[in-house]
């Protein structure tokens, strides 16, 4: 693994559990994989009745776009605040992510990045098994951009 969820937690401001992300295995100035096991903890606060639902794999996805910008951000500057303004192209092609106690692969790609906001492609695998694909923008610096 190349950065542990350690190097993640100061990356993004998800703090505690909401820190979905395990850990990432891959990236570079386009793409991100990351990995989760925590899909298929009981204990995983976007858990209901102990299950994870698939369309929660979107914060997955958010997180690993997040720790992209981190990574492909200037060494030593704060990382820029995001605010998820746009989700389409969503497919879930299992109903819960916690049906799949293996290791969740977070793919994702960035099509677009402006000074004021980022647009990826994400998908969510399990072994062989596509769980979540869609597109996600994202606003940058959004609480200057509403002061």
């Amino acid at each position: 693994m190349l950065i542990d969820q350690t190097q993640i937690r100061a990356l993004i401001p998800h703090a505690g559990d909401m820190c979905l992300l395990t850990g990432v295995i891959q990236w570079d100035a386009t793409h991100i994989t990351c990995i989760a096991q925590s899909h298929f903890d009981t204990s995983n606060p976007m858990a209901r009745d102990g299950k994870v639902r698939a369309l929660c794999g979107i914060e997955f996805a958010a997180q690993a776009m997040a720790v992209h910008g981190g990574l492909t951000g200037a060494v030593g500057r704060r990382p820029r605040a995001g605010l998820l303004v746009s989700v389409r192209d969503v497919v879930a092609r299992v109903e819960y992510l916690s049906d799949y106690n293996e290791d969740m692969l977070i793919d994702a790609e960035q099509l677009m990045s402006e000074q004021s906001s980022v647009c990826y492609n994400f998908t969510l695998h399990a072994g062989e098994v596509e769980l979540l694909r869609g597109r996600a923008t994202v606003v940058l610096d959004a609480d200057r951009a509403t002061a």
